[in-house]
């Protein structure tokens, strides 16, 4: 494998996502639990067995890419890459976001998270029009995008997996139990009765938001409603993939392709 290869690492709150680009074909990918008590070193000997399991020559890495919403994590990782690769990452945050081709409104610059721009910018990039972004993260975010490539706000909420924690966690006698559809609202057990109010729950809250979030784009932008594309990212997505209609494309990869776009646009640029 002689060509030149991008290191993308997307870092969020409970997995750091490192994958490898071959020009444009994602090749690897491999997944972290994020614990801000390791150490540099540490992670450099995690992302060094990837590596060697996979017999890739870390020396073919030309460049990476970093998407961090764990600040604590940001420098160690600036200085992982450098000793890896010797050279730095580029890093999403405000200094590159004049050459992207999304905008971010003034207030929201030093706010929004790395991750929703990568979203955003692989998702208007690929429909070039209006649309919302779904992300299955930690957080369930909404990212509302419109024709000319502004992004006219985010919706967040706890995250599907974070509400199942949390109902297990402080609880004494609710059980942790699959993020699965049950068959219907009235749970007769107490997964049953679990999964119907956290699965169905999320099915109307997402189905709800999102209706929403169209009116008020029709309203303030005159955006025809039938017109505004729906994709779903995050790896939780497929817990509701099945059961509702709302998403017209699915891309559990949209924030390592919207990291390999950025690459590539601010790579060009210098």
């Amino acid at each position: 494998m002689g060509e030149k290869m991008l290191l993308a690492i997307d870092m969020g709150n409970t997995n750091i996502v490192v994958a490898v680009f071959n020009q444009e074909e994602l090749i690897y990918t491999w997944r972290i639990y994020t614990d801000t008590r390791r150490t540099g070193d540490e992670y450099a000997s995690i992302i060094a067995s990837f590596f060697r399991e996979a017999n890739l020559d870390i020396s073919q890495i030309d460049s990476c890419i970093l998407s961090s919403v764990v600040p604590l994590l940001i420098g160690q990782f600036v200085g992982l890459i450098e000793r890896l690769i010797g050279k730095k990452p580029v890093l999403v945050n405000p200094s590159i976001f004049s050459h992207l081709p999304i905008k971010i409104p003034e207030s929201a610059v030093h706010e929004i998270g790395s991750d929703l721009v990568c979203n955003a910018v692989e998702a208007y990039c690929r429909y070039k029009s209006a649309c919302i972004v779904v992300d299955f993260g930690t957080a369930l975010t909404f990212t509302a995008v419109d024709n000319s490539g502004y992004v006219q706000g985010i919706a967040i909420a706890p995250g599907i997996g974070t509400a199942r924690n949390s109902l297990f966690n402080n609880t004494a006698q609710l059980p942790s139990v699959p993020l699965e559809a049950p068959e219907n609202s009235l749970g007769t057990n107490t997964i049953h009765s679990i999964q119907a109010g956290i699965v169905l729950g999320y099915k109307g809250l997402v189905e709800s938001l999102i209706s929403r979030i169209k009116d008020d784009l029709n309203d303030k932008l005159n955006i025809n409603k039938d017109e505004i594309r729906v994709i779903a990212t995050g790896g939780l997505n497929s817990v509701l993939k099945p059961i509702t209609c709302v998403f017209q494309d699915v891309d559990k990869e949209l924030t390592l392709r919207g990291l390999k776009r950025i690459a590539d646009i601010v790579n060009s640029a210098n």
